[in-house]
């Protein structure tokens, strides 16, 4: 049988109230109108499940049981609600991130973010060599995650990690050679960071490989063709840290940060910047391995 969830409404009011006249009062309805709903349901679980007396109202047996399952499924159909209720907030989110930072969680997240909120309309640019910076300060974006190295007192930290020189398991460097490295055009904080501090050495070295995709530098790590800067989290099997090897100096912590353009924090970016915020961090991070 199905029953009704106006009665299991007022059933579980009575039970929360403690009586007939307070849950009419709680549910906007008269005294008879409640007494009348109750007696239905009971009729159709065909037993009793309140035990009245003229000065308490207690929950029989069988209804100790029934109001758990009333509660189970009210709560389950609250839920179905606010899953499908259409949202009022619609309009656009210009959003910015580098594609090392969410990898496969983010077209799970866009997914669950258009279904939430079906009127706004997501315009998405990834990259690891976008001046993300820059298009917020433009107005191009309204919302953007970067990386800072050092830290940057802009915007609001979601992740921190730290900058790791990166080869491959094969590769190998014969004795005074200079050091060959794979970089992300400029600008490109990674490759800002690496000369830097290369900068403070005396460390031979020379770009052999240049791309503007993650994958790409990542083939030439694997390959043994050079050494790249990667966040201590996207290393994959086949590779190693480096640090402190071959002459190459330690590399700063960095962040990332969510931003904003001005006039960016519309309702529906901030509901977008909400769901960023709120994202878990990986569940697993990859083996950190050093040589």
């Amino acid at each position: 049988m199905d029953f009704d969830p106006t009665l299991l409404r007022a059933f579980v009011a009575v039970k929360e109230t403690g009586g007939f006249t307070r849950a009419a009062q709680q549910l906007h309805l008269t005294q008879s109108a409640i007494s009348h709903q109750i007696r239905r349901l009971e009729e159709q679980a065909g037993r009793p499940l309140l035990h009245r007396t003229t000065r308490k109202l207690t929950l029989t047996d069988d209804g100790e049981d029934f109001l758990r399952y009333a509660e189970q499924i009210l709560q389950a159909q609250d839920a179905m609600v606010r899953r499908f209720q259409p949202s009022p907030v619609c309009g656009a989110v210009r959003f910015g991130v580098p594609e090392n930072f969410m990898g496969e969680r983010l077209p799970p997240l866009l997914c669950q973010f258009a279904r939430a909120f079906p009127a706004i309309r997501l315009d998405v640019n990834v990259s690891m060599n976008l001046d993300l910076r820059a298009m917020i300060d433009a107005g191009e974006l309204d919302l953007a995650v970067v990386i800072s190295v050092p830290r940057s007192e802009r915007g609001t930290v979601v992740r921190r990690t730290r900058l790791v020189w990166v080869a491959a398991d094969i590769f190998t460097l014969p004795p005074d050679a200079s050091v060959p490295l794979a970089f992300f055009p400029a600008p490109c904080v990674y490759r800002h960071a690496g000369v830097t501090a290369l900068e403070q050495t005396t460390v031979k070295w020379h770009v052999v490989f240049t791309s503007p995709s993650q994958q790409g530098l990542r083939a030439a790590v694997l390959g043994g063709l050079a050494i790249t800067v990667l966040t201590s989290d996207d290393l994959e099997p086949g590779m190693k840290i480096v640090d402190g090897q071959y002459g190459l100096p330690l590399l700063p912590s960095a962040d990332f940060s969510l931003i904003w353009s001005d006039g960016g924090k519309t309702l529906a970016a901030c509901e977008f910047g909400q769901l960023i915020l709120d994202m878990p961090e990986q569940s697993s991070l990859p083996l950190l391995r050093s040589a």
